[in-house]
Parts: C-alpha cells; structure tokens; sequence
C-alpha cells in the first residue's frame, strides 16, 4: 500500500530512510571489525641477545622490552645466552625481567646452550666475543674470536629463522661479522651488519654541542669504515634543521681545521674516554645505538635521513667487495640500500681508503687464524 498524502509519497521516503538506516548500521559494524583488526596482537618476534649477563647486555635487555627497538606494538621473546661462568647472573637478569611486567615482553629464555638459544630467532644481536686486554696481541685476540664466531653462526645456520637478521656489537665488530657472514652462508648477506650506530650517534652529540642546538636537529653525518680509530666520522653532507631550513654543517661551524682534527679524534677516542672516566666501556650508549640500528632497520629511516651502518660492500665508493664497512645507509619495509652518488674529496677518500686497508689486514688476519 503506498501513502502518498498532500503529494508526498510517505512509502518513498520511509523506504529511504530504512536503506540509510541499513548503510549507517552496515558502515558501523565495519568500521568495528576494522578497529578490532587494528587491535589483534601481533606475533612475537624472537630476539636473542649473546653476552647477556654483561654491562650492555643488561641495558639493552630492558630497552628492547619497552619497545624501544621494535615500537610500541611490537611483542618479544628475549633469548638470553651467556657463559657457564655467567649463568647466575643470567638467571638474574631473567628474574628482573619478568618482575618489571614489561607488558610486549612474551617470554624470556635464560640459557648457556648455544643451540637453544638461536632456536627461531628472528634478530640475533651479537655482544658476546673475546675483548683485548692489555698485552694480548690482535692475533690473539682474532684467533679466539674465529672460535667463538665460528660456533655461534653455526647454530645460527642450523636453528634460526630463515629471515634472521644479525646486529654484531662485539669487537672487533666488521671483522666478526665477516666470519660470522662465511660460516652462515644461508642468512643473506644483506642480513648480516655490525654496529657502527654509536659512532654516527657521537657524531651528531660532538656537533650538536658545538653549535648549542639539539642532537636532534643534526642530520646525515657518515661514519666511514672499521669501528676502530681509523673510522672517518664525515661531516660533508651533514646539515642542522634551522627556521630557514636545512642548513649544511660546513656553513655553521666556521673552524675547518676543528671539523678535520679535533672533531674526528673526539669521535674516534669516545669510547675510550668514556672507559677511562667509569672504568669499564661504554653500555647505556652502546645498547641505545644497537636499538637506534635494529629499528631504523625494521621501521625504516625518516624520509631525507640516513645512518651510519656497517655492511658488506658492494663495491661502492671505491670499497673492495666483500669488506664489512660502514656506509650511509636508508633503510626501508626491513631492508637498507647504500646511499650513493655523494661527493668524496681528497681528504675523505684517503681516510676511506685508510680504513679499508685496516679492514682487509684484519681479514687476512682473520683467514690466517682459521687455517692455523
């Protein structure tokens, strides 16, 4: 029956408002599933961390627990592996954990076994190695770092995930990350790199404080090469964030000869100030950088930004292939790409090449203790 009163059709318009009333209904239990979408917890990420039980390892445990590698949405399992010297305080720090209720924190395994510890890992962060105390030579040192490097990529091999991306903080970084690289040859390439993130982060803190403004508005310094003192900390395309704009480095700070002396040695023996002032080596830091280097690598970097990550080269600026060597880098979706076509003058590139040669006698250094 239709209802058409005074020339209006009542049927029309109640048929119209039911349709409305329909779509309204229909827009809103959509826009709840997609809320609810949105809300599903993702899947743990398995994060194993070597060296647990010491300095850095307990920083760096907490930081990744709140959220500040992965992001604030981002669940974990922390894979914990020391020593059997250190399993106490491993315990300890499993303990003091899982009594912070950190609320991503899934899960905390506390072990000395090297396989049970690389089971399913989707990061592997690599602070554990053997440091160089005084009188011990180089060789001494590498040729107890090939063992240990040597063990643990291989359960990296045999027990990871198959995405499994590696972070080397040990020293010396670029070198154990390329015996890491040749005896777990089924993790690409591309997922292994060394830290050289505390380098680029003393960089920017070195030039923040002498123009007076904040380390954030610093940008696209490089840190060339070996995490060593022949890393070159490169200010040539580096630029500070003002009201008018991005202005370059080279502009602001007017002392030329501090850019090329002063400023690189600081940067260079940072590290070694810092042991000399607490009497141990640099932690919080070095944990944050690790942090800072994992989750550009993941999250990707700001657009117009890049870091300072060591990789193997491509050949790129002149860097022999197969070297572990720090460049700038963007990172993008998981995966980073050498910026190129920069600029390099005379200073730079004997400072480049400087580092390269360090990084190829380590290696040969290197290759000498796996065939001993």
């Amino acid at each position: 029956m239709d209802f058409v009163i005074e020339g209006i059709d009542y049927t029309s318009l109640i048929q119209k408002a039911l349709v409305l009333l329909f779509c309204v209904a229909l827009s809103w239990k959509m826009i709840i599933y997609m809320c609810n979408m949105l809300n599903i917890e993702q899947d743990p990420i398995r994060v194993l961390i070597t060296g647990a039980a010491g300095n850095i390892g307990y920083a760096i445990a907490p930081m990744i627990a709140r959220g500040m590698m992965l992001g604030p949405d981002q669940p974990m399992i922390l894979h914990l592996l020391g020593i059997e010297p250190t399993s106490r305080s491993l315990e300890a720090l499993k303990m003091e954990l899982q009594d912070s209720v950190f609320p991503l924190l899934k899960g905390v395994i506390a072990t000395t076994n090297v396989v049970e510890a690389c089971k399913d890992v989707n990061i592997a962060i690599m602070i554990g190695g053997y440091p160089r105390i005084p009188g011990m030579e180089r060789k001494d040192v590498m040729s107890k770092n090939v063992v240990i490097y040597k063990a643990q990529a291989s359960a990296l091999e045999n027990y990871a995930s198959e995405d499994c991306k590696v972070l080397v903080v040990a020293n010396p970084a670029n070198t154990n990350a390329l015996i890491l690289k040749e005896f777990a040859p089924s993790i690409p390439e591309e997922n292994i790199t060394c830290l050289t993130r505390l380098d680029h982060n003393r960089a920017l803190a070195q030039l923040a404080d002498k123009l007076s403004v904040p380390v954030s508005s610093v940008k696209n310094v490089i840190v060339w090469g070996n995490h060593s003192s022949t890393q070159y900390p490169d200010t040539n395309h580096a630029t500070v964030s003002t009201q008018a704009g991005d202005r370059p480095i080279k502009e602001l700070v007017t002392d030329q000869n501090w850019l090329k002396n002063e400023f690189i040695a600081e940067v260079q023996q940072r590290g070694a100030a810092v042991l000399r002032a607490r009497k141990q080596s640099s932690a919080l830091s070095a944990a944050s950088a690790a942090c800072d280097h994992i989750r550009d690598w993941f999250l990707g970097t700001p657009k117009g930004t890049w870091v300072s990550m060591g990789v193997c080269s491509d050949g790129s600026y002149g860097i022999p292939p197969g070297l572990v060597y720090s460049f700038p880098v963007i990172c993008e979706k998981g995966s980073w790409k050498i910026v190129q076509g920069l600029s390099i003058d005379e200073f730079s590139r004997k400072k480049m090449d400087d580092s390269a040669r360090e990084l190829a006698e380590e290696k040969g250094l290197a290759n000498s203790c796996l065939n001993a």
